[in-house]
């Protein structure tokens, strides 16, 4: 390996480190990232779920998928909020003096926000099948549901840390990263499409999260999934090469 590929690697990984040591070091927000998708959870199988008819498939069954979406669009808020807190605070002053860019930067900040994710995923499954989720997936299943929610945090955590450069303090990138957490809503996740208003049908069809829900769901149930995998991947490699290319120009604009 080449020193210039040697060197952002090895700062991408001393970074993303550093941003698990941070996690650690604010249990607050830890536990409001675990805690909060458990909370969504169990309201919607005990509050809503007997008044929502999704066939023969156990509503437990039915919401797990959504529930593992908005909790990675819940992770990826704190991705904006860590670069916004890097960004004024002086962090990126002192790195850009040893020169690191904005890639080891930011992916080390993505990477941290990958690993609270998979930790919070980890909880939702762990207590979805204590209330009674029974998947049927086969290990292939599995394997492919969980590439495609490694896809999708890791595009929408590059999202967030476009966010966070824009947002001048925590406080705004915490409310920019709003729509990430509001798309599982208006999509298969929590009801099916079909009971929604007509004129809703369109975007719910046709929004990131839609495909990628359906695919984990069919996925996990071993049911067949089509060609929404492929949408799925197709909408995530677009919107992680979007976010890099905007987030390495907004880096260069406000270290400038």
């Amino acid at each position: 390996m080449s020193d210039a590929t040697a060197r952002p690697l090895a700062a991408a990984t001393a970074l993303a480190g550093r941003g698990v040591l941070l996690g650690r070091r604010n249990p607050d927000a830890v536990v409001s990232a675990l805690v909060m998708p458990v909370m969504l959870m169990l309201v919607f199988v005990y509050l809503f779920g007997g008044a929502i008819d999704t066939g023969d498939t156990r509503y437990v069954t039915y919401v797990v998928p959504g529930v593992i979406v908005l909790c990675a669009g819940f992770g990826a808020a704190g991705t904006a909020v860590s670069v916004s807190e890097d960004m004024r605070g002086g962090t990126v002053d002192r790195l850009r003096t040893l020169d690191v860019g904005a890639v080891p930067f930011l992916t080390g900040h993505v990477v941290a926000t990958v690993a609270r994710n998979l930790l919070a995923t980890t909880l939702v499954f762990g207590v979805a099948f204590l209330i009674g989720f029974r998947p049927g997936a086969t290990p292939a299943g599995w394997l492919a549901a969980t590439g495609l929610l490694l896809a999708y945090i890791t595009a929408v955590s590059w999202l967030s840390a476009a966010a966070g450069l824009v947002a001048r303090t925590p406080e705004a990138a915490n409310t920019v990263t709003f729509l990430m957490m509001f798309l599982p809503y208006p999509s298969s996740a929590f009801v099916p499409i079909d009971t929604m208003p007509g004129w809703l049908h369109g975007f719910a069809e046709n929004q990131p999260v839609t495909p990628l829900i359906e695919s984990i769901r069919g996925l996990l149930l071993d049911q067949p999934v089509g060609s929404a995998p492929w949408t799925a991947l197709a909408w995530c490699g677009g919107l992680l090469a979007l976010a890099v290319a905007v987030s390495g120009a907004l880096f260069r604009l406000r270290t400038r």
